[in-house]
């Protein structure tokens, strides 16, 4: 039996629509507030891995253009053709001795960027005939 004293059972209680707080468009407000945010972190993720894909390109070169020099064979060359067209203006290599260094610029959408995050690698090799 319901008894009066017992109070209000949960089924009886209903919210009453004209009170219930409003929520519509909530989710597009946060999505629209954190879309930079989220853009920004893509961003930078790319970036780095543009920086770490720079880095294995100048390790390898390095290798090849070193390998060059023992051989005998132009090194910067060597180095140069061991790079995707890509970075054809953006690498330099030097040689020094028996070491060959490769300092490339990674691919950025901010020039100044791709300089501040430049890599460089280096491979030494005993020059032949010596």
């Amino acid at each position: 039996m319901n008894n009066p004293a017992d109070g209000p059972k949960a089924a009886d209680i209903r919210p009453d629509p004209a009170h219930r707080p409003r929520e519509a468009g909530q989710s597009t407000v946060e999505l629209v507030a954190a879309l930079p945010a989220l853009l920004l972190a893509g961003l930078l993720a790319l970036q780095l891995f543009a920086v770490g894909y720079a880095l294995t390109l100048a390790d390898g070169a390095a290798e090849a253009g070193a390998l060059a020099l023992a051989t005998g064979s132009p090194a910067k060359v060597a180095a140069r053709d061991a790079l995707p067209a890509w970075a054809e203006d953006q690498v330099e290599v030097t040689i020094r001795g028996g070491r060959v260094r490769v300092r490339l610029r990674p691919p950025s959408p901010l020039p100044a960027l791709a300089d501040r995050l430049s890599v460089s690698s280096s491979a030494a090799v005993r020059p032949k005939g010596k």
